[in-house]
């Protein structure tokens, strides 16, 4: 068990014990990152998309393209830039996401670790799996880090705020460069240890009750705006618990998802049998017990999708990136159980089949990549492109289009590349607009999903499109005319 109140100095003392195990462990939590040429993560073919339009923009290569300040969601880009300008971004995605990983790892360790009392070694598996969890391979990295440094900073002042605000308040700095969710995530939780002193027996009520109030105002007040549009459809399974960050590409990650659900219930029902010894042991379990009413409550009321205004971009997947925060303090209850050694070997079963999955899937879609780098390389410099690439029908990951921007980096420009007309990242198109992205948030949509009729003065534009039935990671590339819907070409996996 690790000493409280020290912060950093318990961390040191911890890693000074167990660095060989740390070092191990480590290793194996990256190596996805590394057994595919390409990580194959969503949107993380367009964040190293950008940070090369990033590079031309800075040469003055990129007309109609700039670059603005910007605190918040930058962390992860800001990294592989700097990292690219040193070592290629071929390299420097597979250093960065390999430290994101690491992060957020050993974030979500420390957090679960001050939260029960106790290293939670035996809950290893589930901290690999969720590190590669939906908002990994959806490639939400920004938010994803913000989480990990979220967890590391609330480890800090989770016990002893006062002697360790210095360093938990330059960690909320890197939250929040990062991602705005992470840093409310820590505000709201810092504000309910503040307050829950306050509130005696079932007033602890209170918070939960709040959060279901504010919920449904917001509801209320949204569907009868003229402004805000919103969607509350939440068709994913295990919704509100947290399990579905590893409902990934497939049915199949659901019966894994059960198999994980069911097993952690056991071990959990089976630990409470035994009264713990230590004093105080079950008052530990309340606040997180709390804390996941209170978040199950949020994912439960909160929309999927928003958008402010009708010219605004969609804020997107809102509730399926919540349950990454219900998860982790799920593990944080499940933390509390005395460790066994069943324990780790039924969740070391359930990690292996997961991530055996995973090499399958995600090295379906490198062959696709590879595919799409073979007909890209192929066109002059300077082609633009749209991409119309679908992922097989019961997939939770759709992004996988984006695997396309990656590989015309050096090669061509993706046209239909939402970052620069969202208005939500650094790299932005002119108000003038530019021949290198278009410059509506709903056109690049689109264009990508199939649904955009091409006008004269978008062209020259090639699409590449899924040509093959038989074999959806088969690719081809034709000419655009004037006209054209992007989705008469081409199809998705399915009948």
């Amino acid at each position: 068990m690790m000493d409280q109140g020290n912060g950093v100095g318990d961390a040191l003392r911890f890693l000074q014990r167990n660095w060989l195990r740390v070092l191990t462990v480590s290793a194996l939590v990256i190596v996805p990152c590394l057994w595919h040429r390409h990580i194959e993560a969503g949107d993380l073919g367009s964040h190293v998309y950008n940070a090369w339009l990033a590079q031309l923009i800075a040469k003055g290569q990129a007309p109609g393209l700039y670059v603005v300040p910007q605190w918040h969601n930058i962390l992860f880009d800001l990294g592989l830039l700097h990292v690219g300008n040193w070592v290629g971004l071929a390299a420097a995605e597979k250093i960065v996401v390999s430290a994101c990983v690491l992060i957020f790892f050993w974030g979500v360790f420390a957090f679960v670790t001050v939260v029960a009392g106790q290293a939670p070694w035996m809950l290893t598996p589930c901290i690999a799996m969720l590190s590669y969890g939906y908002s990994f391979n959806m490639g939400f990295l920004n938010y994803y880090l913000s989480i990990g440094l979220g967890c590391l900073c609330l480890a800090l002042m989770w016990r002893d705020w006062q002697r360790n605000w210095i360093p938990a308040v330059g960690m909320a700095v890197l939250v929040t460069m990062a991602h705005p969710m992470g840093l409310v995530w820590v505000i709201g939780v810092v504000a309910y240890l503040a307050i829950r002193p306050a509130l005696p027996g079932a007033w602890k009520l209170v918070v939960p009750t709040a959060v279901v109030a504010a919920c449904t105002a917001f509801r209320w007040y949204v569907h009868r705006s003229n402004v805000i549009v919103t969607d509350f459809y939440h068709p994913e399974p295990f919704r509100g618990i947290g399990v579905d960050q590893l409902v990934l590409y497939g049915k199949r990650y659901e019966f894994l998802g059960w198999a994980a659900l069911l097993f952690g219930i056991a071990c959990f029902v089976l630990g409470i049998v035994v009264p713990r010894k230590e004093a105080g042991s079950w008052k530990r379990l309340e606040v997180p017990l709390e804390l996941y009413l209170i978040l199950f409550c949020a994912v439960s009321f909160a929309p999927e999708n928003v958008r402010f205004s009708p010219d605004a971009a969609w804020v997107g997947m809102l509730v399926s990136r919540l349950t990454t925060i219900s998860a982790i303090v799920g593990l944080c209850v499940l933390g509390y159980v005395r460790p066994r050694k069943w324990h780790l070997i039924g969740f070391a079963g359930v990690a292996a089949v997961f991530f055996a999955f995973l090499y399958q899937d995600t090295g379906k879609l490198n062959r696709m990549e590879a595919n799409a780098e073979a007909l890209l390389s192929r066109l002059p410099l300077g082609t633009r492109v749209i991409p119309t690439l679908f992922a097989e029908l019961d997939s939770r990951i759709p992004f996988i289009a984006h695997l396309a921007d990656r590989a015309c980096i050096h090669r061509c420009f993706v046209y239909s590349n939402y970052e620069p007309s969202s208005k939500q990242f650094r790299v932005r198109v002119a108000k003038g607009g530019s021949w290198i992205a278009s410059n509506s948030p709903d056109d690049g949509n689109d264009m990508q999903a199939g649904a955009y009729e091409i006008q004269q003065a978008d062209l020259p534009l090639r699409q590449l499109y899924q040509c093959n039935r038989g074999d959806w990671t088969k690719l081809c590339l034709r000419d655009l005319a004037e006209g054209e819907s992007t989705g008469k070409f081409g199809f998705g996996p399915g009948p």
